[in-house]
């Protein structure tokens, strides 16, 4: 499948999903989006940037380090693989990839959508993600 096609398929699979969006923190790129209504184009050059300083921000990354120092770890990998932000009206579902960490799935959500659920979903269909940008 296509990467539009693959993120057509995570709006119609999460529960109460709105928008779907890849993002590659390397490039901070947004690399492909789905919604059900239409967006102003700063949100979504906005996208890739907010999740690149989620993940890979200075703040952030000095964390893991200490995480990974507390924990005697001494692999490059980055620590934090999910987060989840609740705003209003909206759960925001944020999935790293497990073939490429710089690769996340980024999944809108009504409010009222199933947490447990909707995050379920949003980690089965990332192998197929990852295989639409291979």
């Amino acid at each position: 499948m296509s990467l539009n096609e693959t993120l057509s398929k995570v709006v119609s699979t999460v529960p109460e999903a709105l928008a779907a969006g890849y993002i590659d923190l390397s490039s901070g790129m947004l690399l492909g989006v789905k919604t059900v209504d239409s967006h102003p184009a700063e949100v979504m050059d906005l996208l890739a940037a907010a999740t690149t300083d989620l993940f890979r921000g200075s703040n952030v990354m000095t964390i893991e380090d200490i995480f990974k120092r507390a924990r005697g770890v001494s692999e490059d990998n980055h620590y934090f693989k999910e987060m989840i932000i609740n705003s209003d009206n909206l759960v925001h579902i944020f999935v790293c990839g497990k073939s490429n960490p710089d690769h996340v799935l980024c999944v809108v959500c009504r409010k009222s959508t199933n947490l447990g659920m909707a995050l379920t979903k949003t980690r089965g269909i990332m192998p197929d993600m990852e295989k639409s940008v291979a």
